[in-house]
């Protein structure tokens, strides 16, 4: 709804930050999100089919969440409202829905775009749902959380989740010329502090253009271009040690990775620490040392996804920099254990096999008998319980009838996988056992 101030135009003189001013105003000059609004884009075929449904952008700080919801609205000619989970509250809600409504009923409808939606609570996300199904509101929230883990399942049914990437350099890059466009001169910044620039920015549209516009109004026409040590110093902000974009990001943890994997704990720790040093988040870092306890050592030692969870909970507790010697510990702990990738090429078998297999039944004699027609069609007939026997092991069989038996998980020769060895060699023994002894 305009005020008075912006029906007169007197809006349009005041002051406006240059990232305000470069929004764009068509869906095709959003930088970096091709796969939404280019030519064969979602939303773009969104857009050409005559509607669009409710939706959840999540996408990082600065990817153009803000500008594609008003872009929308443009679009479609809808009545564009904004809230913001932060500021509002229950009545912001109903105000904004009763507005919905009165347009509805003359004919107009309403985009109603909620940044930060995650930090509604379930009851607050719940109140959209009868305003999106009967269509008085095409609800457009923004999101820099996972929409499955922070939204309401009935939410996310009802409207579509679409990713938003981080912007990379030639996005940057692009961003960078229209405001020169705009400014009516280039950056007063030599190759290296350009470069910088984009890096300090990482990923974030919004952040290199409000730095872009800092160093114009610091720099007057004319004066010399600001060299690395400058730019950081002007804009406080620390020029990062690695290149966080996506090939730097995955270089550096990929071999973080590989390190441990490869049992070499000064390697390890040496690319944590430039990926500390480089400004990566540590819960990110805290993850992956997870995953690389489940994947590359797996029960060779059992402790090792203890000690990794245990780190993540110790940053958790104590946070930077005291937390991040519990991420190195637990680093030095995966590189020097005894490594099995055994239980990850389990799961990979037994998931491929339970796909092609179908949905074949269990046996029957493992299956439990509560009433009389299951008893007489044979459920639970025949089951032996394991602890009934000597030695706790009946050694039958529990794959469906007809499968045969499937061995999926070989245990290793290292750390606590050679006991277990010993144990499956065991109990395929007595099961051999048994198969003989049964008539």
């Amino acid at each position: 709804m305009a005020t008075l101030f912006e029906a007169a135009g007197l809006e349009k003189g005041a002051p406006r930050p240059l990232a305000d001013r470069l929004r764009p105003t068509r869906l095709v000059d959003v930088v970096g999100q091709e796969h939404l609004v280019g030519e064969d884009g979602t939303l773009t075929r969104m857009l050409k089919s005559g509607r669009i449904q409710s939706m959840i952008l999540w996408g990082p700080p600065g990817s153009g969440k803000t500008t594609i919801a008003r872009l929308l609205a443009n679009e479609t000619r809808l009545e564009f409202e904004q809230l913001s989970a932060i500021f509002s509250g229950v009545q912001d809600l109903r105000k904004s829905f009763d507005r919905a409504r009165v347009r509805r009923e003359t004919g107009k409808g309403t985009l109603l775009f909620i940044d930060e939606i995650h930090r509604f609570n379930r009851a607050q996300q719940d109140s959209f749902l009868p305003h999106v199904e009967d269509g008085t509101i095409t609800l457009v929230g923004a999101t820099t959380e996972n929409p499955s883990f922070e939204l309401n399942a009935a939410l996310l049914s009802r409207a579509a989740v679409l990713t938003l990437n981080r912007l990379e350099e030639e996005h940057l890059g692009e961003l960078l010329r229209r405001a020169e466009a705009e400014e009516g001169r280039e950056l007063p910044l030599d190759d290296d502090a350009r470069t910088a620039l984009r890096g300090m920015a990482d990923g974030d549209g919004r952040a290199v253009l409000n730095m872009a516009e800092e160093i114009f109004a610091a720099v007057a026409p004319g004066q010399k271009p600001l060299l690395r040590e400058a730019l950081v110093k002007l804009v406080q902000r620390r020029a990062p040690l690695y290149d966080k974009s996506r090939d730097g990001h995955y270089n550096l943890i990929s071999a973080l990775h590989k390190a441990v994997r490869g049992s070499d704990p000064d390697a390890a720790l040496y690319w944590l620490c430039r990926m500390l040093d480089g400004g990566e988040d540590r819960l990110f870092l805290a993850r992956r040392l997870v995953r690389m306890a489940i994947e590359d050592i797996g029960l060779a030692d059992p402790q090792a996804v203890v000690q990794a969870l245990a780190a993540k909970d110790v940053y958790d507790f104590l946070g930077t920099p005291e937390g991040e010697l519990a991420l190195a510990q637990a680093t030095i702990y995966l590189a020097t254990a005894p490594k099995s990738n055994a239980a990850y090429m389990a799961y990979g078998a037994a998931k491929a096999a339970a796909k092609e297999s179908g949905s074949l039944a269990p046996p029957k004699h493992i299956l439990n008998a509560p009433t009389k027609l299951m008893r007489e069609e044979g459920y639970g007939a025949g089951y032996a319980y394991d602890h009934s026997t000597e030695e706790g092991f009946s050694g039958q069989d529990y794959f469906p009838e007809g499968m045969g038996r499937k061995q999926f998980y070989d245990p290793s020769e290292r750390g606590f996988e050679r006991e277990i060895r010993k144990r499956l060699e065991y109990w395929q023994s007595l099961r051999q056992r048994r198969q003989a002894e049964r008539p």
